[in-house]
């Protein structure tokens, strides 16, 4: 197909942010989630993987079910329940109880 570009699971991320990105830190692009592939150096450019399933920081007292819907908190920087203020990530892949500190979260579906 000629104007078939890529499968879209990575995105190709330039860093403004003022310090490096770490390989497996969460990035918040507009209202996608993505992963860092590799480490990303301020104001250099590298990949976020923005398909799959990854293990993320929540909330620690929100108990999730397998297949609830979770949120980022931007401002905390990790996964929660609560819809209001928050981006939608994805959902949970599996169930993560109070007390649990990740989730394993499949992103931006």
């Amino acid at each position: 197909m000629k104007n078939f570009i890529q499968e879209g699971k990575t995105l190709t991320y330039a860093n403004a942010t003022g310090s490096a990105i770490l390989s497996g830190a969460t990035v918040l692009v507009g209202k996608r989630l993505g992963i860092a592939a590799v480490d990303i150096a301020n104001a250099a450019s590298g990949a976020l993987e923005m398909d799959g399933v990854f293990n993320i920081n929540k909330l620690s007292t929100d108990v999730v079910g397998q297949g609830d819907l979770l949120y980022w908190d931007d401002t905390n920087k990790r996964l929660t329940t609560t819809a209001t203020n928050n981006t939608l990530a994805g959902y949970a892949q599996d169930a993560a109880g109070n007390g649990v500190t990740t989730v394993n979260c499949r992103i931006n579906q």
